[in-house]
Parts: C-alpha cells; sequence; structure tokens
C-alpha cells in the first residue's frame, strides 16, 4: 500500500467516527447526560465538574476502543502467520473490505443495517453492564474512566463493523491506531454542548456531508478488495 494511503487510512477512521457521531450520541449521549446531571448547576464550578466527568468517560471509552482495535488486529494478523496461507490473508481483507464498504453505505445514509449487528455483543453485554453500574453515581474523573471503558463494549454496530475493519490492519498497532482515531472522531459529538452541539448536529446531518464521507470511505473499502483480489 502506498505511504500516503496507509496514513490516510487514519483520517478515514476519524471521518468514520465524527460523521458517525450522530448514532454515537444516541448510544450514549444518555450515558453521559446522566453523568452530568448531579454537577451541572448555575456556577462555573459545577459546569467544569460536569465537564471533566464527561472527559473521563470518554477517556475510557476510547481506551476501550484503541484495546479492542489492538486485540482483533493481533488475532487477524496472528492468523496469517500461523496458517502461513496467503487465502487467509486475502480471506481476512476482502471481511474487512465488504464491511467498509457498508459502513461508507450507512454514512452516506444509504443502508441502515447496521443496528443488526449490535445483536452479536448482547449477551457479552450483559455481563459488563452490572459491573458498570458498580460506578454509577459518579463523583469524580477517577469513577468516570473505568466506567467510560466498560461502556465503550456496549453493542454498537457502527463500532464493530469498524472493529472488523482492523482484521486486515497488520499488526495490533494499526489496529490500536485505526480504532483510536476512530474514537477520537466521535468525541466533538460527546463533549459538544449548547449551541456548538446544534451547529456540530446540523453539519453532519447535511446529505452533502453525509454522502461525500460515505464515498470516501466505499472508496477505501474497494481499493483494501481490490488489493485482495490482486494480491
Amino acid at each position: 500500500m502506498p505511504e500516503w494511503l496507509n496514513h490516510s487510512q487514519y483520517l478515514v477512521a476519524f471521518i468514520t467516527g465524527l460523521l458517525g457521531g450522530v448514532h454515537c450520541f444516541g448510544m450514549c449521549g444518555g450515558i453521559v447526560g446522566a453523568l452530568s446531571l448531579g454537577n451541572v448547576g448555575n456556577n462555573n464550578a459545577s459546569q467544569k465538574s460536569a465537564f471533566i466527568i464527561s472527559l473521563g468517560y470518554n477517556f475510557g471509552r476510547i481506551t476501550s476502543y484503541t484495546l479492542a482495535g489492538a486485540i482483533v488486529a493481533f488475532i487477524g494478523s496472528s492468523l496469517i502467520e500461523l496458517t502461513g496461507l496467503q487465502t487467509a490473508q486475502k480471506v481476512l481483507a476482502t471481511i474487512a473490505a465488504v464491511f467498509m464498504v457498508a459502513l461508507g453505505l450507512y454514512l452516506a445514509g444509504f443502508w441502515s443495517g447496521l443496528a443488526k449487528i449490535e445483536i452479536i455483543g448482547q449477551k457479552f453485554w450483559k455481563h459488563l453492564q452490572p459491573i458498570g453500574k458498580r460506578f454509577i453515581p459518579v463523583t469524580n474523573f477517577r469513577q468516570a474512566v473505568p466506567l467510560g471503558f466498560i461502556w465503550g463494549w456496549l453493542p454498537c454496530g457502527l463500532v464493530y463493523t469498524a472493529l472488523i475493519w482492523t482484521l486486515s490492519a497488520g499488526s495490533a498497532l494499526e489496529g490500536a491506531l485505526i480504532m483510536l482515531f476512530f474514537g477520537l472522531g466521535t468525541l466533538p459529538n460527546l463533549l459538544a454542548m449548547g449551541v456548538i452541539a446544534a451547529r456540530l448536529s446540523r453539519w453532519v446531518k447535511l446529505p452533502a456531508v453525509r454522502i461525500g464521507a460515505g464515498l470516501l470511505v466505499i472508496a477505501m473499502g474497494l481499493y483494501t478488495l481490490q488489493r485482495a483480489l490482486i494480491f
């Protein structure tokens, strides 16, 4: 892969997180709001406390995405290394490419089937959810971080699809970086409040913006597929 294209996957991951932020806000916005509920008042100190707790939650959440990306990419690269088969690499790259195209279709607003993927993690989430509740109510940054880390495993079709993309990352580090940039892309939507949130929400909902981002991800997926087929 050309060096510039190899690095562009981080930008694509960031844009995917940013444009998928409406979905993220629907999944996690209520949690962030609940975390801040007891800390938001009319004074600056209360608002600052709420923001710090939100930062802690999101730090934990993005850390869990990064760890998951490293794990999935490690599994993919280990499978290729253990089998020593070029076929394994082709299969993993093809799977990643198909899901990247699906992700692009979702971002562009052409398809909304990502929710079906969330069924995969429902059983796993049932075991994690009670652990997360132990950190509620949250009163400080240190409590918010582990809660965010646990809630980062919440069944989410957008996150799962991005994770499948890391199957062909080539190494645990590459997978971690892809998911780190994806997580950073989701951050503005979950940290923004008031007028900024309203403007950002309107911007990411613009058809031209969503279609442009979707086509970019689809192009990346098709390139990955082409490489898999001719490799």
